[in-house]
């Protein structure tokens, strides 16, 4: 049994498809079929159930594949250690993002940090919660920037910042007339809102008072606070935005802005890693980056209150 038999299967077991795992390890697919063969004939198992497709692992083989990533896991260890150790900061991250935070967050930090940190290979992908979460425990991503408490086991939620939900309201509306809002007062039927798997979209709805009011005939929803600012915009209403979004708005987009009334909603953002996660000295370069380029005035936030989103 070798390491490159059980990245083998792991990348099997990620992808579903040989042919597409061979890709991602840079193998032929016999080469990759082979070398799983000789594993199962070594276990006296079958891993996977090559009858169905996509494939999938036995029973047996999932257990297999989940001390596998356990391995390899603790066989990295070996490589950071060192280089933690020689005080060295190099190496990739893997980092998932909110689409509903990485417009506003990554612009903040990202070209300090690897001007910073030019051995540092950084990968961003934009996912919702939940895909994010998956792929840290699968150790698929390094880092998770995502929106806490999660109340997931085996994650570490570092608090980076809690930022304000802010009111975008359109021209015609009642509390366009008003200067800040009891959050009480809205109503779900009134709020234009993102589609479903968004942490925002439930953070929103749980801001909300409950469904009430007639139905509109006209309901949108959308995977873009962008465009939920121009339906504002054209059709009326209201859509919350993070306060992120606010910083570089144009005054003539600044004029809808409402605040709420305090305790203040606030979502708190964080820098997630799995508890077996070790690029510790590279996770803490990261953290202080990030925190270094939020605003004094949303760091240093008072009488707020965490809206959940489970």
């Amino acid at each position: 049994m070798t390491l490159v038999q059980y990245e083998y299967i792991v990348a099997v077991d990620d992808y579903r498809h040989f042919a597409t795992a061979a890709e991602k390890c840079f193998v032929t697919q016999p080469t990759l079929s082979m070398q799983i063969q000789k594993l199962e004939d070594q276990l006296g198992v079958l891993i996977f159930d090559r009858s169905k497709h996509p494939v999938v692992p036995t029973d047996v083989g999932a257990r297999v594949i989940a001390q596998a990533r356990v391995v390899l896991t603790e066989a990295s260890r070996l490589k950071e250690i060192i280089k933690e150790e020689k005080g060295i900061l190099s190496g990739s991250l893997k980092i998932g993002i909110l689409p509903t935070l990485s417009p506003y967050l990554l612009p903040l930090f990202i070209k300090n940090f690897l001007e910073k940190y030019p051995e540092v290979e950084v990968s961003v992908e934009e996912l919702v919660t939940e895909q994010v979460i998956a792929r840290l425990q699968k150790d698929q991503l390094d880092i998770g920037l995502f929106v806490t408490p999660s109340g997931v086991a085996g994650l570490d939620e570092r608090a980076i910042f809690a930022e304000e939900f802010v009111a975008y309201v359109g021209q015609e509306h009642p509390l366009h007339a008003v200067e800040t809002i009891d959050p009480f007062l809205l109503n779900v039927d009134d709020v234009w809102v993102l589609n479903e798997g968004h942490c925002f979209r439930d953070q929103v709805l749980n801001i909300c008072q409950p469904p009430g009011a007639p139905a509109e005939k006209f309901r949108f929803q959308s995977g873009s606070l962008e465009a939920l600012k121009k339906i504002v915009d054209r059709h009326g209403g209201i859509t919350l935005l993070p306060e992120l979004a606010t910083l570089d708005m144009p005054a003539s987009e600044q004029q809808h802005l409402r605040w709420f009334k305090e305790p203040r909603p606030v979502r708190e953002v964080s820098l997630v890693t799995h508890r077996s996660f070790l690029k510790r000295k590279l996770t803490e370069a990261l953290f202080n980056e990030i925190q270094a380029s939020i605003p004094a005035n949303i760091r240093s936030k008072k009488n707020t209150r965490v809206i959940k989103w489970t």
